[in-house]
């Protein structure tokens, strides 16, 4: 049975869960539906009963214990799928958060994961978002779940509740060290920033 987490909470994955080696961490969200009225707002929104045209992108910071993101190949998103000691590979890029389940996917060997590396930032933020002017007020039902990957057991899943109206990026948790063990927290935490690189910008 998985965990429901809430902003905030806090839980320990590998404490009693020696045999945890690698994890799928799934990111999924929804367009927000629009009504079957031809107007003004539905048009503005990609028109009848449809969702907005809204291009979301997962990618996670490795970040040093200073919270630091200290090169360029720590930044793993969808023009960087892979970290350079192999530990973290992102799925690919999904265009329209269409559908059921897990949006895109980022695979997690913890025991691969380099000693420099002590914090994984999960963000999610809208392509083009400026020039599109779109936020996360057209995005619905979006969260974070971890899945362990022999047994396939959902470990945790954390539902992102609050309004994002406005934001353009989310934070949506993250996995930090402490001592030997891993532990995941719940953030949820919207922010301004229109890309990635602006993202990664704040923890270099």
């Amino acid at each position: 049975m998985a965990i429901n987490l809430v902003k905030g909470q806090k839980i320990d994955l590998t404490k009693g869960r020696s045999s945890l080696s690698s994890i799928m961490v799934g990111l999924g969200w929804d367009p927000v539906q629009t009504k079957k009225s031809g107007g003004f707002l539905s048009g503005l929104l990609g028109g009848g009963g449809g969702g907005a045209d809204v291009d979301c992108d997962a990618s996670v910071l490795l970040l040093d214990e200073n919270g630091k993101l200290t090169a360029k190949e720590n930044l793993i998103y969808f023009g960087n799928k892979k970290s350079k000691d192999g530990s973290v590979v992102h799925s690919g890029d999904n265009l329209t958060g269409e559908g059921e389940g897990d949006d895109e996917t980022i695979n997690i060997d913890l025991k691969r994961i380099s000693p420099s590396v002590h914090r994984l930032v999960f963000v999610v933020n809208i392509y083009n978002a400026k020039q599109k002017k779109q936020d996360f007020g057209m995005i619905e039902n979006a969260f974070i779940r971890l899945v362990d990957n022999q047994s396939k057991e959902e470990l945790v899943h954390y539902n992102l509740t609050d309004n994002y109206a406005g934001q353009m990026s989310l934070i949506t948790g993250e996995l930090y060290r402490q001592g030997a063990e891993w532990k995941f927290s719940a953030i949820g935490e919207g922010a301004s920033e229109p890309d990635i690189g602006s993202i990664a910008n704040k923890y270099s």
